[in-house]
């Protein structure tokens, strides 16, 4: 068996991303050797493998969900938006330089199909099944000469696609026909059907719509997948903190000691790997919100600036909203403060930045005694140590390179009173140092609050992989999925008028 699927949607967030999860899962379960792929993403949220190499976080998720170490196969091109107009371009792993949109799909994009075709293939002939995800919508006519994602990728590998669309939005039925009627005859000749995503309520009701949508297109409907709050997985982008919702809207432990923990996440421009505070918010008796004005900060006892793609913008952005003098208040007063990758560096007390925003020397928020200075060349690493008396292990992404001149060392940074600041991502999933940290933090804040000695966030994550391969073995056709996997796009699929424009 040499087979693969295209996972593509109506729209953006349609729930490709746990469809093809979900598909890994449920393959991976039935014994077959299966990798995700996704030939280029847009996402801020972003993962280093063990060989150092940058891909998006979903296909990161979507490895583990397959049982299988992630590559920079199984994402070749990313995008990292820098602003509205440009992104970074990180092709196989590493960045290659900044694009305009219009740079970009004006002819670097369409040159990069060979190197996406390519990867595509060497994962085919090492596993028995490929599950790829689109992006965005196959039907962006407007895009469709430079695709590499979607048709362009499903074409140039006759691949069989299917569908995804959010039933829960409304207006599926006409989002599944305009978007195959809007494909070129060589496109729709592999569509081979759809998948509901998102259905609240009897599917007997939806079941004549099904029927009428087959005798439409001719196509068939290969699961309707049911409404699963907190489902609990990495994003790509977007403001959501996802194992908060899982644990808050399943059956949650009350806290162990007396008092609940606030957190609170600056939203800053940029955002990125939000995600690393998924592991607080699993912490039973954690409440964890992101936050975008100074008196959200009053009443939370911890405040975390995260990661950011422009370092220097959010440090404006924080001094314009007044978050600054409140988290300059906050360090006077021994109330803590956790500074992640670009968060850390904004803390610090001067940057150098000819790189990122090019707008050179600028004076950080002086609460860290750390000098940063951008290098042209990313740090990318998967670093492994102790703090807190406990192993630790995280990634780093980043172009600032911090000088630590002073505080107690915390991993790679350091720490002065109650405000920490580390390169680190992913620290937090580390169980036995979260736990550490979360005491130091009740302890400063005056909390009686006692974290959950048996909370594993490495456990919490399986059990929604798992809850996502339910959702296709339970919900989906799943011998017409096989067949397609193995076997291709069926023969003789109707052509839906009008097709692609000229």
């Amino acid at each position: 068996m040499s087979g693969g699927l295209l996972v593509a949607g109506t729209t953006s967030d349609a729930g490709k991303s746990v469809v093809t999860a979900g598909i890994c899962r449920w393959l991976v379960r039935q014994g077959v050797k299966v990798a995700p792929f996704k030939g280029q993403n847009m996402s801020l949220n972003s993962f280093v493998t063990r060989e150092g190499a940058e891909i998006g976080r979903a296909q990161a998720m979507q490895a583990q969900a397959a049982r299988v170490e992630p590559s920079a196969l199984m994402n070749p091109v990313l995008l990292k938006p820098g602003s509205d107009r440009s992104s970074q371009v990180v092709l196989m792993g590493r960045p290659v330089g900044e694009l305009s949109a219009r740079g970009y799909h004006g002819g670097r994009q369409e040159a990069l199909l060979g190197t996406v075709v390519d990867c595509l293939e060497r994962l085919r002939g090492t596993y028995d099944a490929v599950i790829c995800e689109g992006a965005g919508s196959p039907a962006e006519i407007n895009l469709r000469r430079t695709d590499i994602v979607n048709m362009g990728i499903a074409r140039a590998a006759r691949l069989p696609v299917v569908v995804v669309g959010d039933i829960d939005r409304g207006g599926v039925f006409a989002s599944f026909f305009g978007t195959t009627a809007l494909l070129s005859p060589e496109d729709q000749a592999l569509v081979a059907g759809y998948i509901v995503n998102k259905f609240r309520g009897d599917v007997s009701l939806l079941e004549p719509g099904i029927e009428m949508l087959r005798g439409l297109t001719g196509r068939h409907t290969y699961g309707i997948l049911p409404f699963a709050h907190g489902l609990g997985i990495d994003e790509e982008d977007g403001l959501r903190v996802s194992l908060r919702g899982a644990v808050r809207e399943s059956v949650v432990a009350p806290p162990v000691g007396e008092d609940v923990l606030r957190v609170a996440v600056c939203a800053v421009p940029l955002m990125s790997n939000f995600t690393d505070v998924d592991a607080l918010a699993a912490e039973p008796g954690v409440i964890v919100r992101f936050v975008d004005r100074p008196e959200e900060l009053a009443d939370a006892d911890l405040v975390v600036v995260p990661g950011t793609r422009g370092t220097v913008r959010a440090l404006e952005w924080l001094r314009e909203r007044g978050l600054a003098r409140e988290l300059a208040r906050r360090a006077a007063e021994g109330r803590p403060v956790l500074g992640i990758c670009g968060g850390y560096q904004l803390l610090g007390e001067h940057i150098e930045d000819e790189v990122e925003s090019r707008a050179g020397s600028v004076t950080g928020l002086g609460l860290l005694p750390v000098r940063v200075r951008f290098a042209a060349e990313k740090t990318l690493a998967r670093p492994a140590g102790e703090a807190l008396g406990e192993r630790v292990e995280g990634y780093e992404i980043h172009h600032g390179v911090a000088e630590v001149l002073g505080g107690e060392t915390f991993l790679d940074g350091c720490r002065v009173g109650a405000v920490w600041g580390t390169h680190w991502h992913g620290s937090l999933e580390s169980d036995g140092f979260r736990r550490r940290f979360l005491e130091r933090v009740a302890s400063a804040a005056g909390r009686r609050f006692v974290p959950a000695p048996d909370t594993s966030f490495g456990v919490l994550r399986e059990e929604q992989l798992d809850r996502l391969g339910d959702l296709i073995e339970e919900h989906a056709d799943t011998d017409a999925l096989l067949r397609l996997i193995e076997q291709g796009p069926p023969a003789g699929l109707p052509f839906i008028a009008p097709g692609a424009p000229a």
